[in-house]
């Protein structure tokens, strides 16, 4: 398989070596996890002179010895070095029984730099605090950028490779295949197999059709308000017996997976966080194609999506904003940096161009509003909202 480098997450990874922290990696199914660890061995084998490495990929049958945390404690302490940088690298740690036990025990020795992936159902972000008894710091890893497909594919026309992206997605697994069904076969069995399977096994989970029923619904809504409520009382239309508290818990463990990413609203005006009513969007936008099809497709609802993975990706908090009766799509923020989006597939016509600014001009503090749209065209100024391409934006030539 084809590799680039992922020069976002490595630099992130290369930045706290040697601290004391235990360095997780988290994030959906097949979107790079692995080979982000197998990068930083490269990188310390070659730049870090006085390294000792111990890396242990528990995929490979040779460390089924180890899947006890007694076992993987001993193994891993045998192998200190003294007089060098140790460094511990452990991929899909939650195989090891126990496993924070030896990483708490490695950790409490002082001796190794630690870094561990895992499957996400096995190791949350909500649960490191109270897994780990040393300071985690958390390497978020998303399913490839725009930016990251064009590099592998090494296109040129911007334009014609975010239309491919759009239809193609992040999934970099997929790209081995050359046929467009067999790429979407890939994806589903990523979604079905992989992280379906953790959430049941993780929650014990008895009813899978419901479970299913659910995953549908969310692909099917992207972009749109939902609750757990307004979902008991779709399915209860078809009389299916269902209860919100079930529905909130599964809606939790498909966001604990990273299956989905929640998106709560804020109230702009009043600037409070609203509780009733949120978004949900797909880690990768092609989970959607590949179990539901491409009919009846919404560019629209796919472009939010993208713009909605990619704020997240850039370390942005990301909100529906909510002003009067109208809607603004996101209000992104980090630290005192705050932007406020519309996305939309095309604007050229006139009412569609309207509605998306007309939002954004009500909005009566000084942060940056912008437009992200399909414009082809290169940025340009509408009182005072940037008007900006996505492809452009997608690369970073607009932030």
């Amino acid at each position: 398989m084809k590799l680039i480098e992922r020069k976002q997450y490595l630099d992130k990874l290369i930045n706290v070596i040697g601290t004391p922290d235990i360095k997780v990696i988290t994030g959906v199914r097949r979107s790079g996890k692995s080979k982000l660890l197998e990068a930083f061995k490269d990188y310390v084998e070659a730049e870090v002179s006085d390294c000792n490495i111990v890396h242990i990929n528990f995929n490979l049958p040779e460390y089924d010895h180890l899947l006890a945390y007694r076992p993987l404690y001993d193994y891993v302490k045998a192998q200190y070095i003294k007089g060098k940088q140790n460094f511990v690298l452990i991929d899909e740690v939650q195989m090891c029984v126990d496993f924070e036990k030896a990483i708490n025990g490695l950790h409490a020795t002082e001796k190794f730099d630690i870094y561990i992936t895992g499957s996400n159902a096995f190791l949350l972000s909500s649960d490191l605090a109270t897994l780990f008894t040393g300071r985690t710091f958390e390497i978020k890893v998303f399913p490839f950028s725009f930016s990251e497909y064009m590099q592998y594919f090494g296109h040129n026309d911007k334009y014609a490779a975010i239309d491919r992206y759009m239809m193609e997605g992040g999934m970099a697994g997929s790209y081995l295949y050359k046929d467009q069904e067999a790429r979407y076969d890939y994806i589903a069995d990523v979604f079905d197999t992989l992280i379906v399977r953790d959430i049941r096994r993780k929650y014990k989970i008895r009813n899978m059709q419901l479970m299913d029923r659910l995953v549908d619904f969310l692909m099917d809504n992207i972009s749109n308000l939902t609750s757990a409520r307004s979902i008991k009382n779709a399915f209860s239309s078809v009389q299916e017996k269902v209860n919100h508290v079930t529905i909130s818990s599964y809606l939790q463990y498909l966001c604990n997976a990273f299956a989905f990413y929640k998106i709560r609203r804020y109230d702009i005006k009043g600037k409070k966080y609203l509780s009733s009513n949120d978004k949900y969007y797909l880690s990768d936008h092609t989970f959607r194609y590949a179990k539901l099809g491409t009919k009846n497709m919404d560019y629209g609802r796919i472009l939010e999506n993208i713009v909605a993975i990619e704020l997240l990706r850039r370390g942005y908090e990301v909100y529906v904003g909510v002003l009067y009766k109208k809607e603004i799509d996101f209000v992104a923020i980090k630290r005192n940096e705050k932007i406020y989006i519309q996305v939309s597939d095309n604007i050229s016509d006139e009412k569609t161009f309207e509605r998306e600014v007309s939002p954004l001009l009500q909005i009566r503090d000084a942060y940056p509003k912008m437009v992200i749209a399909r414009t082809r065209h290169d940025e340009y100024q509408y009182e005072g909202i940037r008007i900006v391409d996505i492809a452009d934006w997608l690369l970073g030539f607009q932030k």
